[in-house]
Parts: C-alpha cells; sequence; structure tokens
C-alpha cells in the first residue's frame, strides 16, 4: 500500500501512537538481533526492527507522521475483523473483609503453573495454559465456580476486597483496575495470572437463554441483567470458567501482555499467536458515542501491546479507552467491525503474498 491510499491516515494525528511505540521498542531493543519479532518470520526479525526502534526514541511528537512514513511500509491484511473494546474499571472496596465487601480479588497462586506451549512445539506459539502439579502431572487449576465455593479461602491470598461482584467478574474481564479504598486512597490493580480454563463469553450465553438479543448485547446490557436478577447472576457468571488473578501496581499503567504501559485510544490488544507486540497497526473503522446512540468513524493509528482470552483471530483487536466513565460507555458497547493496515520497517522484506 501507499500511506495516502490507507483511509484516514491523513486525518489522524500519530503522535501518541508514537509515544506508544517507543514503550513497546524499549522491550523489542532488549532482545537478540537475530530473534523474529512475532510469531510469523514475515513480520521480521529484532534487528531489522532496531533502526526504527532507536530513531523512535529520539523522533519529536510533532514529526510522528513523518518518522512513520519515513521509516515504515503499510501493508494491507486481508478481510475485516471485529473491534471491541476494553477500559481500567473503578470499583470500591476495603483492605480487609467486612459487611459491604465480601467479594475477594485473589492474588496469583504459589501452586499455579503458567505454561507458555509455544516452548514445546512451534505451531502452538502463542498459546497459553496454567494448572496445578499433582502426582508429577499437570492438572487443571480451579475453575471460577470452584474458586467461588472456597477453593483458594484461608491461604491469605486476599489482595482486596470489593462491593460489587458484578463489578469485580468484569474487573477480571478487563484484566486491571482501580480500587477506591474507604480512606479515599487508590489501589490500581493488574492482571498476573490466568487459571488455565477458557474465556467464554456470557453475553452468547444469554442471548441462547433468549433473555438478550445480539443486538442489544452489550457490558452494559449484560451487566444491567445480573444486577435484576441476582438469584441466576453466579450461576451464569460460572459459565466463563476463566479466572484472573491480579497484583498491586506502581507507577505508570495499566500494563499489557508486553508488559509496557497502555496509553488510552493508541494501545491495542491482538491475538499473539498471529502478531507481534510492538507492531504499528492503522486500524479503519468505527466506534460507538459515548451516548451509545450511534457510532462515529474510528481511524487511527495503533500498537500492539496487549492481549486477551477473547482476542483470537487474524483481524481481531480490541481497543484500551482507559479509566473513567466515557471510557466505560465506549469500552462497553464497541463491537464493530474494521480493516487493518500493518507497518513493518524498510528493512523487512514484502511477504511473498501469492501463496
Amino acid at each position: 500500500m501507499r500511506f495516502a491510499d490507507i483511509p484516514g491516515w491523513g486525518a489522524d494525528e500519530p503522535a501518541e501512537a508514537l509515544a506508544a511505540f517507543v514503550r513497546s521498542c524499549e522491550r523489542i531493543l532488549r532482545r537478540d538481533d537475530a530473534e523474529a519479532l512475532g510469531p510469523e518470520a514475515r513480520l521480521g526479525t529484532v534487528g531489522q526492527w532496531r533502526p526504527a526502534c532507536r530513531e523512535a526514541a529520539g523522533a519529536a511528537p510533532a514529526s510522528a507522521r513523518d518518522f512513520f512514513e519515513r521509516l515504515f511500509r503499510p501493508l494491507a491484511v486481508t478481510g475485516q475483523g471485529l473491534m471491541t473494546g476494553y477500559y481500567e474499571p473503578e470499583l470500591r472496596g476495603s483492605r480487609r473483609r467486612q459487611d459491604g465487601f465480601l467479594q475477594p480479588l485473589y492474588k496469583l497462586p504459589e501452586d499455579l503453573v503458567q505454561v507458555d506451549l509455544g516452548q514445546f512445539r512451534p505451531d502452538w506459539r502463542g498459546q497459553r495454559t496454567a494448572g496445578r502439579v499433582q502426582g508429577g502431572r499437570l492438572v487443571p487449576y480451579a475453575d471460577r465456580a470452584a474458586i467461588g465455593r472456597g477453593a483458594l479461602a484461608g491461604r491469605g491470598l486476599e489482595l482486596a476486597w470489593v462491593e460489587d461482584p458484578v463489578a469485580a467478574f468484569f474487573l477480571h474481564i478487563q484484566g486491571s483496575g482501580r480500587v477506591v479504598l474507604e480512606d479515599g486512597q487508590v489501589l490500581r490493580v493488574g492482571f498476573a495470572g490466568q487459571n488455565g480454563h477458557p474465556y467464554v463469553a456470557i453475553g452468547a450465553k444469554l442471548i441462547e437463554r433468549g433473555v438478550l438479543t445480539r443486538e442489544t448485547t452489550s457490558m452494559q446490557s449484560i451487566a444491567a441483567w445480573l444486577r435484576a436478577n441476582p438469584a441466576e447472576a453466579q450461576a451464569v457468571m460460572n459459565q466463563n470458567p476463566s479466572y484472573v488473578f491480579f497484583r498491586a501496581l506502581d507507577g505508570a499503567g495499566p500494563l499489557g501482555a508486553q508488559g509496557v504501559a497502555l496509553i488510552p485510544g493508541r494501545s491495542l490488544a491482538v491475538d499473539s499467536k498471529h502478531w507481534a507486540y510492538g507492531l504499528p497497526v492503522f486500524v479503519d473503522g468505527a466506534r460507538p458515542t459515548v451516548d451509545g446512540t450511534g457510532e462515529v468513524p474510528f481511524r487511527r493509528l495503533m500498537i500492539a501491546q496487549d492481549t486477551g482470552g477473547a482476542i483470537r483471530g487474524v483481524v481481531r483487536g480490541d481497543v484500551f479507552w482507559g479509566p473513567g466513565q466515557e471510557a466505560e460507555a465506549i469500552a462497553g458497547r464497541m463491537r464493530h467491525q474494521a480493516r487493518w493496515y500493518v507497518l513493518v520497517p524498510l528493512q523487512v522484506p514484502l511477504p511473498n503474498t501469492s501463496s
């Protein structure tokens, strides 16, 4: 592609994308030059990305567009895919269990073994699981239902206790958030690990039951149904066996899977089985309005810095929107199709697109 042929490229202001890229480059530059940047060789090696990363550190924000146009080649990704959004929720909580604060947020258990399957077989790259060792074998870890029944109780793993079990459930999906404590202090929590069970979208389960429709399903409508049906809510949430463990965060955040602080509206969660962290991706799609009554174009350069249990596929992305009510309103309703254009340094040979 030519940059001029990418819809919306000229209207975007990519200074924040440059800032996000600089953060990713701090991680990329620590790696060996011969190492492939991502799961597919067509994305090039770390050595081929090193010149762009080094120049990015000194590039002025005002020259961000010129930086990407001089050092990168845009490639169109075939087909369209689903774009969703996530945000940094805020919950009310306490450091101790007491009336009104009964829902625990757990730290990473010491017996949880997290496995990078790509270390065992190349075709498993980007896939992970987790479990615990029993009798010399790795067996599944407790699922959401078992943990809710007390599988981890009494082990001192509680990082905090929060007020709303529904909000805690969505915190697991977002992966990070803020807990406002009784004294007004804010505890920032981030993803520390996951129990190895697959993510199941409970919205699809509610659609199957006929209580929601595909057109009306959003984070907001799911949460409203759960709160309106407290007798059934826990059983429905337990249909998602995936369970997330948290850690306290200091400094800038939240952190994505690449280990860098995310930038609202510029950090993108991707399927790490297909794409590399640090990859610039120009998204040509739409997003919902804040009031949820319509949609507006969403055309901007983003940097792949995160992943998620529901992010599976080549053109499948999750946009980080940051904290606050506006971020929640957009992220909770974002479910739009988009096209992608990935940017690779000029040093990376053109891929063979004939196959």
